[in-house]
This record gives structure tokens, sequence and C-alpha cells, in this order.
């Protein structure tokens, strides 16, 4: 085929032509931006003539990218890699595929694009005037985290290129297929086109809403008591359905379980998730996700407690379930009498290097309490004010369904609220002006 291709070029001049058209790319969901519309100037380069049974060489080079990479990452050389599709008209119809090498210079925040040229070949199977018109595109990126964006016309496009094929021996197939791993590529007729495996997972397709139940109802759901020398209450599981902020998932459904072991007049909590309580957004290393959850306190106490889970120890696949760890921390009551203690805020953070995302998920609807206690009022404690858990962090209510009241002891570590588009250590990653930041949140499940 490349001989083809080089004999080709060698007997007839390749042609070059400047196209430029609208375009629209979509960022991923969580990103938290609209979709960003701009111009793609594409120069096309194939040869003027050729032969039926020829394969030729089809160069996209892009001279414009859709718009510039905006303040927010640098991006490392060698980091980017594009790959689109070129319609084929005329003569015969398909689709060929295109893709360029994992090659860039270093491309700093507020600066135009630099695309690496991409490269198809296209077998020549009948005779007449073929059109070469540029189509979408998918710009991946693979540092911190492989990230990947689409970008498509939002007007007709003109052709780039045009090959006149003339009769040469070779043989002309009803239709054909596009090669490589890109779906839905099946060519109409006339013409087998082929090029480079897409790379990377497109951003788009998924559903990014949780699995609503419609409702958070469980029976009983209290274990009374801390008398008697008992020192461990087991709390019961209960259904919450989780409503989560841009640029999270939509929602979340998980069954939640809150336990608790008496220290003196304090008690330390650890709550439970269901397992595969989601899907993971991206492929992420280990020690990047991080779960928390704000406990709310209700009955003769008021407040909540924060409760912190350690990091994710394993690296987790894009799309697979993902089971939240164990989350602790230190009740200290601030009233007596029998408090309950309810699943509130939950609270997903990413971490990539020196950046994060911070993804509340507030409850949705009524929640039955897991626990209730006789507690005995301490000094500093919930009801009335803010007080300090075991590890000497403030605790703080991110929403949800807090009962009132002052704060409860934490416990736990409390990374705070970062800035709306919470862009990941370059999960971020901006490439044509959109940010490519890891793909969209899959369709999140409660239970396993």
């Amino acid at each position: 085929m490349l001989g083809g291709a080089g004999m080709l070029l060698a007997a007839s001049p390749a042609q070059a032509a400047d196209i430029s058209y609208k375009t629209e790319c979509i960022p991923p969901p969580i990103s938290g931006l609209p979709p960003v519309q701009g111009t793609t100037k594409v120069q096309l380069t194939a040869p003027a003539e050729a032969k039926v049974g020829d394969t030729v060489e089809v160069v996209w080079k892009t001279v414009e990218a859709a718009s510039r990479n905006p303040d927010v990452l640098d991006l490392e050389k060698d980091t980017v890699k594009p790959t689109g599709t070129i319609k084929v008209g005329g003569a015969a119809t398909g689709t060929l595929q295109m893709e360029g090498p994992r090659q860039n210079p270093p491309i700093p925040k507020n600066s135009a694009m630099v695309l690496p040229d991409m490269k198809g070949t296209l077998k020549l199977e009948k005779a007449g005037e073929i059109t070469l018109t540029p189509d979408a595109y998918n710009i991946n990126v693979s540092k911190p985290i492989s990230t990947d964006t689409k970008c498509t016309p939002k007007e007709a496009v003109q052709p780039g290129a045009t090959i006149k094929v003339t009769d040469g021996g070779g043989s002309t197939t009803a239709g054909g297929t596009t090669t490589g791993s890109t779906t839905g590529s099946t060519t109409a007729g006339g013409t087998t086109t082929a090029g480079g495996t897409t790379a990377g997972t497109t951003a788009g397709g998924t559903d990014a809403g949780g699995t609503d139940s419609g409702g958070t109802t469980t029976t009983g759901g209290t274990t009374s008591g801390s008398g008697g020398g008992q020192t461990d209450f087991p709390g019961k599981e209960v259904s919450v359905n989780f409503a989560c902020t841009s640029p999270g998932p939509a929602g979340i459904a998980s069954k939640v379980t809150i336990n608790a072991k008496k220290s003196g007049g304090s008690y330390a909590l650890t709550v439970k998730t269901a397992k595969g309580v989601m899907d993971s957004p991206a492929a992420l290393p280990a020690g990047a996700l991080k779960p928390s959850m704000d406990v709310v306190i209700g009955g003769a106490d008021k407040g909540s407690v924060k409760v912190t889970g350690p990091a994710n120890a394993e690296p987790l696949e894009q799309g697979k379930p993902v089971d939240l760890s164990d989350m602790t921390g230190t009740y200290k009551p601030g009233a007596s009498g029998k408090s309950t203690l309810s699943p509130g805020t939950l609270t997903i953070d990413v971490t990539l290097g020196s950046s994060k995302i911070n993804i509340p998920c507030k409850v949705k609807g009524s929640v039955t309490p897991s626990l209730e206690l006789d507690t005995t009022a301490q000094q500093g404690g919930a009801s009335g004010g803010t007080t300090t858990g075991s590890t000497g962090s403030t605790g703080s209510t991110a929403g949800g369904t807090d009962s009132g009241g002052g704060l409860a002891a934490t416990g736990a570590e409390d990374n705070g609220t970062l800035r709306a588009l919470g862009l990941v250590a370059g999960t971020a990653i901006l490439l044509g002006g959109a940010v490519f930041t890891f793909t969209p949140w899959r369709r999140l499940r409660g239970t396993r």
C-alpha cells in the first residue's frame, strides 16, 4: 500500500488547500464549562490524480484549532494526539480515519493550540473525481491522565482536496468498511477507507445520572442505649439518594451504615457505603479519590460530624465500579438524651499533584437515621457550637440534611471547598480552548 502511494505521489503532484469551518468542542461534563464555539482551519494534502487500484496518502494539517489553551494548565511536550475523520464523496462515498502522532511542543496557558499532522491511506476503487472533506476530530492528552474531547463541524464544510481517479485495471467494489478501532465508520459504498487507530476514550455518550430510587425510605434504623458497659453500637443500613453539584455526577444512590464505638464520653464513628457506589470517571492512580461525609446529628443533640476515609489504595480503572473507603470521625455529644445519626452530604475529592476537585453530593429527600444513641452532654460537644475532634480538625457543614444547631467534633481532615471549576491537577486538560478533564461520569450505581 505504501509503495503504491509512493509511486502515485511521484507521478502526480500533491494538492493542498485551507478550509475553515465553525466548530463546537464539547468539554467533559465534569469540567462545568459550556461547549466551546470556534473556527477550525484545516489544510488537506492529497495527490491531484491517481489510478483505480492505487493507495494514496492523505495529510490533515490543523492550521488553526477551534480555540486557544485557556489560563489553566501548561501542556507538556509530546502529550497531545489528534484523530479525525474525512468524508469521502463524489465518485465514491465513505469515511477516512486520520491519526496523528503524540507529538507537540510545550503549549503554555493562553496560547494557540499546536496539533501534529494527521495521516490516513485511501484505496481507490472507482474512476471519477473523489472529494475529501474534513469533518469531526478528537484530541487526546496523555498526562496527567488520559483525557479526550470531541470537536464537530457546526456548518456545511467545503471539500479540502479532490482526486481525479482514472481507470488503471483495478476492481470496483460495491461497498466497504473503515478499518481501525473507531466504531460506526462503515462506508456507504464505493470505497474502502483506512487509517490510524483512534486513540483514547472519547468524552461523551455516557449517562451522567445516578440511579434514583425515588425516595430514601427504610424502616427501623436505630440502636438505643449506651449504658450497662456497652461500647459498640452498630447502626442499620439505610438507603440514601444524593444529588451532586456540577461538575460532578447528577446523582448517586447508595446504602449507608453508621456504626459507633464509645470511648469515654465520645464516640468513634465509622461510616460505610455500599460496594460499587459509582463507576470511576477515569483511570486514576492510587491516592487520587477520597470520600468524606457530614453525619447529621438530630434528636436531643444538634449539629454534624465530619467523617473522612482514606484515598484509594489501588489504581482505578475507567468505568469500573468504585468502592468508597470507610469514613471515620469522632462525635462528642453536646446534649443529653436520645440523639440520632443520619447520613448527610457526601463529598468526593479527586486529587492529582497540587490540584484537586471537590464534588459535594447532598441528600435528596428524607433519610432515616442509621443509629440512635443515649448521649450525655460533654464540654465542647456538638450542640450549641463547633468543637474539635481527635485529630484537631474543625468540623464544617457542607449542606444536605443539616438539622440545625452547632457542629460536632470532626476527627477528620477537611480539604475545604475549591474554586468552581475544581480542576484536577491537570485533570483539567485544556485543548483547543476547551477543558478536557477526565471522561464524563458514567452511570452511577447504588449497590451490586
